[in-house]
C-alpha cells in the first residue's frame, strides 16, 4: 500500500487523525493532514482505508500493492 494525500483538497476535518493516529497527523497552524508513513505496515492497511473513504474531501488517495 502507498499512500498520497493531497494538501490543496484538505479541508481540516481530522477524520484521519482520529481514524488512522498512526499514518496521519495535522499541522497546527491550519489543520491540514500531515502524512506519517506513505507506507504503512499491513496492521495500518484498515484504518488507512477507512480514514481515505471518510475523507471530506477525498484528500487521502491508497494505492493497493
Amino acid at each position: 500500500m502507498k499512500i498520497t494525500v493531497d494538501e490543496a483538497k484538505c479541508c481540516g476535518a481530522g477524520q484521519c487523525v482520529l481514524v488512522a493516529p498512526e499514518v496521519f497527523d495535522q499541522r497546527d497552524e491550519d489543520g491540514i493532514v500531515v502524512l506519517l508513513d506513505t507506507t504503512p505496515p499491513a496492521e495500518q492497511y484498515d484504518a488507512s482505508r477507512e480514514a481515505a473513504q471518510v475523507c471530506p474531501a477525498a484528500a487521502i488517495l491508497i494505492e493497493e500493492d
